[in-house]
């Protein structure tokens, strides 16, 4: 399954355009596509079922069908509507085990365009919970904006153990939080300014484990080496199966490019007017 759109959108200082590529595959042992993902107007998310839990599939589509639903009726995107959204999805993935002693999950990671106040500048929001995650690539550099929420990534933030030594831990796959286990769900937040240029990748754990930052990164700077009738989703895709496709993987990446952009100061893209009650997370350093 696979996405290529483009299409602009009206700022205050001059159109964005977006250039959105977004692909799926099931990799080279799962029998069923665990991964779910929406590209809708400003909206970019990827959401990835819990393996080992009963009808993951059906919890990320859930995922996707309250996000898409949630969206059909609004004037606007606002970080209110995301995160409303995400704790709906969370409700409706808990009622499809009701009366049942099935447990179904899933991660969520993805990013929207949102307008966080009058006056103010359109901003990104980035959004998770689970270990998906949304990459930011601004032609030079890589840096992972969403933390995971993994008991590996606990063993990292306490200094336990190495980066080389998470690709490999016996507790890679264990996930901290996710829609659909308990009836409350905390995702973690970030907002950011309008850049002129700038790319973001929202993907499942399928890409991540198989591919690590540097090789994303170099297949994100290499556009020369993807063919015709291919997209950067597809090729990242490709990559992730070449390395081994031990699961479902989907990729998705949104290319953002301001016109009229030399009007815009940088103090008009600072966050400024953020809604006090919605938490902001730390990039990952």
């Amino acid at each position: 399954m696979s996405v290529d759109v483009s299409y602009e959108v009206a700022l205050p200082h001059g159109a964005l355009q977006l250039s959105v590529s977004a692909a799926s595959d099931l990799g080279s042992v799962r029998r069923i596509n665990e991964d779910s993902m929406l590209v809708a107007p400003g909206l970019f998310l990827v959401a990835d079922g819990m393996g080992g839990h009963s009808f993951g599939d059906r919890a990320s589509q859930c995922v996707v069908a309250t996000f898409s639903a949630a969206i059909a009726t609004a004037s606007k995107l606002t970080p209110e509507l995301i995160v409303q959204a995400i704790h709906d999805s969370n409700s409706a993935i808990i009622d499809l085990s009701d009366g049942d002693d099935s447990v179904s999950g899933t991660t969520l990671a993805g990013i929207a365009l949102v307008e966080v106040g009058t006056g103010t500048a359109p901003r990104w929001m980035a959004f998770n919970v689970g270990d998906s995650r949304v990459y930011s690539w601004n032609g030079r550099q890589l840096e992972q904006v969403t933390v995971d929420h993994s008991a590996v990534q606990e063993l990292l933030d306490l200094g336990e153990i190495t980066l080389l030594e998470a690709s490999t831990h016996p507790e890679r796959n264990i996930v901290t939080r996710a829609l659909g286990i308990h009836r409350d769900v905390d995702p973690d937040l970030w907002l950011l300014p309008v850049d002129n240029q700038h790319v973001f990748l929202a993907c499942s754990d399928g890409l991540s484990k198989e591919l690590d930052d540097d090789l994303i990164a170099g297949i994100l700077a290499d556009r020369a080496a993807v063919s015709e009738g291919q997209s950067i989703a597809d090729r990242l895709v490709a990559a992730a199966l070449s390395a081994g496709g031990a699961d479902n993987v989907t990729v998705i990446v949104v290319e953002a490019e301001r016109a009229g952009s030399d009007s815009v100061t940088d103090e008009e893209t600072r966050d400024r007017g953020i809604p006090q009650h919605l938490e902001q997370t730390q990039p990952r350093k």
